[in-house]
């Protein structure tokens, strides 16, 4: 009949009745979709699949709302970069159109608006490197070799600009600080990461990047009481104030952290 308010609580009083009951979770996601609700279909599909894996109508929902999610994420994005682009943000434009590009690689439509972007963005970027300080450009360079994952060559720029650099309170040194420990992190040298973490929480002891990967660094290196109290900091400061994705993160790490650290223990 196409009530698909009246399913979809019918379908929620049948999961909370019986939690193990799949067919309400397929049900009531079905209600969900067809409200326009992709994020919570999704998640009462994936709560489904927590109790039957391998059910084959719960899997194949989850591929096609992951599908309409993808496709909606674009259309977003491309309203987005057109937006910016009227309000003369080619930075910003560029940016959008390029994430979207990675979620549809093949879209004709982001590919035209690209292609009308990336001229505009080249040009506006060669403006602002003109009028960049010495010091900066040579943090630019590193930037730029972290986005094509070259992190050795990303560490040599980003020591070259610290080592120019007498203030290290400063905002140019706490981005080097900042990006120089995410490339330590993506070679593996947890030691250099801690390090220029605790350089950057030093002068800013509220730095939530900061204080998340000194926290991986430490658990890598099986400090796990340094890593916990790092986390802690971050959660104390509220998923307002530090972001659902950096605290639900933190969440998780505190939930390992003290099992690992009970264990010990015992």
């Amino acid at each position: 009949m196409s009530q698909w308010a009246e399913a979809a609580e019918d379908g929620r009083q049948c999961v909370m009745t019986d939690k193990s009951f799949v067919k309400g979770y397929f049900r009531y996601a079905l209600a969900l979709q067809n409200q326009g609700n992709l994020d919570g279909a999704l998640d009462a599909v994936k709560r489904g699949l927590g109790i039957e894996s391998s059910n084959a109508d719960l899997k194949k929902m989850s591929r096609e709302l992951e599908e309409l999610q993808r496709l909606k994420k674009v259309e977003s994005l491309i309203s987005q970069a057109e937006s910016q682009l009227d309000s003369k943000d080619v930075s910003g434009a560029f940016k959008t159109v390029d994430s979207a590009l990675r979620l549809d690689p093949t879209n004709s439509q982001l590919n035209k608006l690209m292609d009308r972007v990336r001229p505009l963005h080249q040009r506006s970027e060669k403006q602002r490197m003109s009028k960049l300080d010495p010091k900066e450009k040579i943090k630019e360079e590193g930037d730029a070799f972290f986005k094509n994952a070259n992190f050795e060559s990303a560490i040599k720029s980003y020591s070259k600009c610290l080592d120019s650099i007498s203030d290290k309170s400063s905002d140019l040194a706490l981005k080097c600080y900042n990006n120089r420990a995410a490339c330590y992190k993506q070679l593996s040298n947890f030691e250099g990461t801690i390090s220029d973490s605790t350089s950057v929480l030093e002068y800013k002891p509220d730095d939530i990047k900061a204080l998340i990967r000194r926290a991986q660094a430490y658990e890598a290196c099986e400090r796990y009481k340094s890593s916990l109290q790092d986390v802690r900091q971050v959660l104390a400061y509220g998923i307002d104030v530090v972001g659902k994705p950096s605290f639900d993160l933190a969440n998780g790490m505190q939930h390992r952290l003290n099992r690992v650290i009970a264990q010990l223990k015992g």
